[in-house]
C-alpha cells in the first residue's frame, strides 16, 4: 500500500513536528492498515538496505517481538545500520543478537544480579536521589533534565559498575557523544552527520578502553560491583570477555540511561499537565506508583523504535513479507492503539491492564533493565514529591530531534514554596 506523501517516516521533517501531530499520523497509518513500506535513504559507509515496513499496530509489534526466529535482530536492530566492521572491532551489542548468543549473555547478566547486588543497587538509588534533591534545594529551580533526570541513571549505573565518582562526568560526556548519532537526526549525508558519526565511534572507543581497564583490574582484584561479577566466572563457569563487557557497558549506558532519563522528564510534564493524576498518586503513593510508572512509560514511549530483519517468507496481518525484508517496530504507535487501550491518548495512572510495549515487546528482547528503571522512577519521584511538594514544569519542553530516542533535552521546573530540608 502506497504511503501518502505527507507521512514520511524517513524524513527529518516528520520527527521535527510536535509529538501530537506525529501520533495523529501514526493513527492514520493504523487506520489504513499496516505494515506500510517506506523508502530508506542511502548513507555513505552505512548499508541502508531497500527500505522497511512500519509496524504501527499493537498486535503486529507484539507478534514480531515474540517471533525472534522470523523477525531477527541480526545484523542490526538500529537504524542507520552500523557498518559490518564495527562489531568485529567492538563486539556485538545484545540488541543486535539472536539466540543462542543472546540467551548466553542474558543468562550471565541475570546471574550477576544477586539479591545482595539488588539490595545494594536500591540503597545506591535512594542515596543518589537524596543527593539530587539536596542539590536542587541548594541550586534553586532551573532545568529538570540537567539537574535531576540526567543525573540519577548515570550515577546509579556507574555505581553498579564500580566506576569512581571523579570519572562519571567523563562517562556522561561520552554517552552524549554516542547518542548524538542515532536514528534520523538531520541530513544523513551531511558533513555534520559524518562528524557526529566520527564522534560516536570515538566515544565507543573511549568507553571500551575505560571498562576494559576496569575489567582487567577486577579479574585480578574482585570488588563488590557488577564488573567483578561479570568478568569472573559464575557457578556454570561463564563470564564475559573484555569485548563482551565493552558491548554490555555501551548498552547499559545508552539504554539504561536514556530510558529512565526520558521517562522522568516526560513524567514530570505529564503530572504537571494532569494535576488530578498527580493528586491521585500522592493520596496513595505506595499503592499507585506501580501503575503510574507503567502509564508514564506507555504514554511517553521513551524509545521510539527498533528494527528487525525477516529471515523467511512470512505473512503478518495479511501482508506477505519476504526473506531479507526490514520491519521497524514503532512503540509510540502501538502504545496508542485503540484496539488495546481504551481512550489511548488519556493519561490514567490507574489504567489496568496496561500491556504497553514501552520496554520493548514481549519476547527475548524485552528490556533487560526494565525493573531497574521502575525502581529508579519509584524512588526518585517519592523523594521529589516528598521534599518538593509543589514540584512542576513551568515551561514547554525542548525535544530531541530523533527517530529513535524520545528525549526531552530541557524542561524548566519550579516548586510552589520552599520545602523543609532533611
Amino acid at each position: 500500500m502506497a504511503l501518502a506523501a505527507d507521512i514520511d517516516l524517513v524524513d527529518i521533517g516528520f520527527w521535527d513536528r510536535p509529538p501530537d501531530e506525529r501520533l495523529a499520523d501514526f493513527a492514520r497509518l493504523r487506520e489504513r492498515g499496516a505494515p506500510v513500506h517506506f523508502a530508506e535513504p542511502r548513507v555513505p559507509f552505512v548499508r541502508s538496505g531497500k527500505g522497511f515496513y512500519a509496524l504501527v499496530r499493537h498486535a503486529d509489534v507484539v507478534a514480531a517481538s515474540r517471533n525472534a526466529k522470523v523477525f531477527s535482530s541480526e545484523p542490526a536492530a538500529t537504524s542507520p545500520e552500523p557498518p559490518p566492521w564495527l562489531s568485529k572491532v567492538f563486539g556485538t551489542p545484545m540488541v543486535n543478537m539472536d539466540d543462542p548468543a543472546h540467551a548466553r549473555l542474558r543468562r550471565i547478566v541475570f546471574r550477576a544480579f544477586t539479591p545482595k547486588m539488588l539490595a545494594k543497587i536500591e540503597d545506591d538509588i535512594r542515596a543518589t536521589a537524596a543527593r539530587i534533591v539536596d542539590d536542587v534545594l541548594a541550586e534553586g529551580p532551573g532545568d529538570f533534565v540537567g539537574q535531576v533526570a540526567a543525573r540519577l541513571p548515570i550515577n546509579v549505573i556507574c555505581s553498579m559498575m564500580g566506576i569512581p565518582e571523579e570519572t562519571r562526568p567523563y562517562v556522561l560526556s561520552r554517552i552524549d557523544a554516542m547518542t548524538e548519532y542515532s536514528g534520523v537526526r538531520g541530513s544523513l549525508a551531511s558533513p555534520r552527520t559524518m562528524r557526529l558519526l566520527a564522534g560516536n565511534l570515538k566515544a565507543i572507543v573511549d568507553l571500551h578502553r575505560l571498562v576494559a581497564r576496569l575489567g582487567e583490574a577486577r579479574r585480578e582484584n574482585p570488588a563488590d560491583d557488577l564488573v567483578s561479577a561479570l568478568v569472573n566466572a559464575n557457578p556454570d563457569g561463564e563470564r564475559l570477555s573484555v569485548k563482551e563487557l565493552g558491548s554490555f557497558f555501551d548498552l547499559l549506558l545508552v539504554a539504561g540511561n536514556e530510558t529512565t532519563r526520558n521517562a522522568l522528564a516526560h513524567g514530570l510534564k505529564l503530572f504537571t499537565d494532569h494535576p488530578d493524576q498527580r493528586d491521585l498518586l500522592l493520596s496513595r503513593y505506595d499503592e499507585r506508583i506501580g501503575t503510574a510508572i507503567e502509564e508514564i512509560v506507555r504514554h511517553a514511549s521513551p524509545i521510539i523504535q527498533f528494527r528487525r530483519t525477516v529471515t523467511t517468507g512470512h505473512e503478518l496481518n495479511g501482508h506477505p513479507l519476504r526473506t531479507g525484508d526490514k520491519v521497524v517496530l514503532f512503540y509510540p504507535a502501538a502504545n496508542r492503539d485503540p484496539e488495546v487501550f481504551t481512550d489511548p491518548d488519556a493519561f490514567d495512572i490507574t489504567r489496568s491492564p496496561n500491556p504497553h510495549v514501552g520496554f520493548g515487546g514481549p519476547g527475548p528482547h524485552l528490556c533487560l533493565g526494565a525493573n531497574l528503571a521502575r525502581m529508579e522512577l519509584r524512588i526518585l519521584f517519592q523523594e521529589l514529591f516528598g521534599r518538593l511538594p509543589g514540584l512542576r514544569a513551568c515551561g514547554e519542553p525542548e525535544y530531541l530531534l530523533s527517530s529513535f530516542d524520545n528525549g526531552i533535552t530541557r524542561l524548566p521546573f519550579t516548586w510552589g514554596h520552599q520545602p523543609e530540608t532533611g
